[in-house]
C-alpha cells in the first residue's frame, strides 16, 4: 500500500484529503512543514501533498528537502492562488502537480494515482540498472534520481 504524507494548515483541507485517500492508502498528517520536515527524516513516502502557504516555513521548503533527500518522490503543491507563474515556477522546480483549491476531489484522486505510477515507474527503472535489486529504502538518494533520468532519457521515444 502507498504511503502518503498531507500536509496543510487548513484543517478542512487536511482531514478532507485524509478521508478521502485514506481508504486505499496509508496517509500521515501534518498540520505545518516543520512537522512534515521531521516526518520526512525517519519515513519515505510514495507521494507528498503540501499546501504552499502556511505559517512558518512554507511547502517550498518542502519541496525543496523532498528533491534533495527523496527526488524519485513526488510531490503534489496545493494552493488557494490560481498564479499561472507561482505554478510554473513549482513545477520547474520539481513539483510533479499544482492544484488550485478548491478542487475537485476526482482531480486530487487522479493526480495521485499518476503520482505512484511515476514513483513505481522510477523505482523499476532504478530497479533495472541495480542488476534487478530492489533499491534500498535510501534508494531516493541523488545517485538514483541521476540513474534513473539518465535510463529514461537513454530509452527511445
Amino acid at each position: 500500500m502507498a504511503t502518503l504524507l498531507i500536509v496543510d494548515d487548513d484543517n478542512n483541507i487536511r482531514d478532507t484529503l485524509h478521508e478521502l485517500l485514506s481508504a486505499s492508502y496509508e496517509c500521515h498528517t501534518a498540520d505545518r512543514a516543520e512537522q512534515a520536515l521531521a516526518y520526512l527524516e525517519v519515513e519515505n513516502y510514495d507521494v507528498v501533498i503540501t499546501d504552499i502557504l502556511m505559517p512558518g516555513l512554507s511547502g517550498r521548503e518542502i519541496l525543496k528537502r523532498v528533491q534533495q533527500k527523496h527526488p524519485a518522490t513526488p510531490v503534489i503543491v496545493i494552493s488557494g492562488n490560481s498564479n499561472a507563474e507561482a505554478a510554473a515556477e513549482l513545477l520547474a522546480m520539481g513539483a510533479f502537480a499544482f492544484l488550485t483549491k478548491p478542487f475537485q476531489l476526482e482531480v486530487v484522486e487522479d493526480t495521485v494515482v499518476r503520482a505512484i505510477a511515476r514513483r513505481h515507474e522510477l523505482r523499476t527503472t532504478l530497479r533495472e540498472s541495480n542488476n534487478n535489486e530492489e533499491p534500498p529504502d535510501g534508494e531516493d538518494g541523488p545517485a538514483a534520481a541521476d540513474a534513473a533520468a539518465r535510463a529514461e532519457s537513454a530509452e527511445p521515444s
